[in-house]
């Protein structure tokens, strides 16, 4: 769970929450988390560009990372020099991880930075599935850069922090992330409990 500080603030802070039987209990936070530069979208209105987080539930779809392998249950993904994520709203290729080579869009996230911010990452599932052009593209949780700034929409962790997340995540157990700003969490458990779906 990670909970913006308020209206257009890029800081959060974020809760590892694990339910046995009918509890829940946190097993790790709060921990200091960077969000977009304009802090949340409120719910369903997340745009390309915003520099805006998404608000609401979603899955955590995999792990990647600059090594071959990584000690994670979750399924992995090595990213190397010519791995591009599209972000490009008229591609046809949107809201997905390409090959440099498979690329026919004008406009895509490089998925081996120079820096350590994309070292280790972890996909959120938002726009996913289906993907709806111009919602928003390349969600991650992933390493805070080194001057701490706000990032472009996604969640930014000490990298000692989401290492101990990426290794405590069990896919067997469906591993979501709630995220949004305090007074935005009963609409998004009031929505996520009237459709059904994450």
């Amino acid at each position: 769970m990670v909970i913006g500080e308020g209206k257009g603030s890029s800081h959060a802070r974020l809760y590892a929450i694990e339910r046995t039987g009918d509890r829940w209990r946190v097993k790790l936070g709060p921990v200091p988390a960077m969000v977009g530069r304009k802090g949340f979208a409120h719910p369903g209105e997340k745009r390309e560009g915003d520099g805006k987080s998404p608000s609401g539930i979603f899955p955590l779809e995999l792990v990647f990372g600059y090594a071959p392998d990584m000690n994670t249950r979750m399924p992995y993904r090595q990213a190397g020099e010519a791995d591009l994520w599209v972000d490009a709203p008229d591609s046809q290729q949107y809201n997905t991880w390409v090959r440099r080579s498979e690329v026919a869009a004008n406009s895509f996230e490089v998925m081996r930075l120079p820096d350590s911010r994309y070292r280790h990452g972890i996909v959120i599932g938002y726009n996913r599935d289906p993907i709806v052009k111009g919602k928003g593209s390349a969600i991650f949780v992933h390493v805070v850069a080194a001057d701490d700034r706000a990032t472009a929409g996604c969640v930014a962790l000490d990298e000692g922090e989401l290492v101990g997340i990426i290794g405590w995540l069990d896919p067997a157990r469906q591993p979501m992330i709630v995220m949004g700003n305090g007074e935005d969490m009963a609409a998004i458990v009031k929505r996520a409990g009237r459709t059904g779906a994450p």
